[in-house]
């Protein structure tokens, strides 16, 4: 029996990210075509990709956080996919460490309001104050704590007061980090605070018209201004009587 090559058997589909996200075209995956039993949709449900946040937004200032993105339905040949987890690269997470610096990480499991239970990961360092003359900028060890608590408090505050797709709106600016950040200055000053990871741990029952709302181009940017300039002759000539 010859053996054929097994990529003329294959297809290529289309990936298609979340309204979340400014790319909406980010990429192509492999599949063998459908035949008999082995329907090519269903080999491709449950696949997860990573991406790079910079390409899904076009931004260069986002390119150390790393997305996946889970394909849950397919049509035609688009696969369209969802929000699977979020976490740091690793360069930036090394660039981060640094001597006489505390390093304090925290994670809580929050349920959003649509029903997905997500695990987020957060770090931070202490900072050093402008006049100081120590090398050092150690926090104690009860200090800590009512970081972390603090840091716990705010991650199940925003997260769990919001469906996922805010939420990812969320991380992307990382505006949770800033939080902490702001909120634990009484305790000690904090630098770096970041959200280091994010996982689905559960998924709710899979419901196709919540997903495709997701995905509809109008979700999301109805009600955003029209930035048009004015043309010069439309002025108001009608004036109060």
């Amino acid at each position: 029996k010859k053996a054929g090559d097994p990529f003329l058997r294959k297809e290529w589909y289309d990936i298609k990210a979340p309204g979340v996200f400014s790319v909406r075209n980010c990429g192509k995956t492999l599949v063998t075509r459908t035949q008999g039993t082995k329907i090519a949709s269903e080999q491709l449900k449950g696949r997860v990709l990573e991406l790079n946040l910079a390409d899904l937004n076009n931004d260069d200032d986002q390119a150390f956080k790393k997305i996946k993105l889970c394909i849950e339905e397919v049509q035609g040949r688009n696969c369209l996919t969802d929000f699977h987890a979020m976490c740091l690269t690793r360069d930036r997470l090394c660039s981060l460490i640094r001597k006489w610096h505390t390093m304090i990480e925290a994670h809580v499991d929050v349920k959003t309001t649509d029903g997905y239970v997500v695990r987020m990961f957060v770090i931070a360092f202490t900072k050093r104050r402008a006049d100081q003359v120590g090398t050092n900028c150690y926090a104690q060890s009860a200090q800590i704590r009512k970081i972390r608590k603090k840091m716990m408090e705010i991650m199940t505050k925003e997260a769990g007061t919001v469906q996922l797709r805010e939420l990812v709106k969320k991380l992307i600016p990382e505006s949770i980090g800033k939080e902490i950040e702001k909120q634990t200055q009484g305790i000690f000053p904090l630098k770096d605070v970041y959200i280091r990871k994010v996982k689905l741990i559960k998924k709710p029952k899979f419901d196709i018209t919540k997903f495709m709302e997701l995905h509809n181009d109008t979700d999301g940017d109805a009600g955003v201004a029209m930035l048009r300039p004015e043309a010069e002759d439309a002025e108001n000539l009608i004036t109060a009587g």
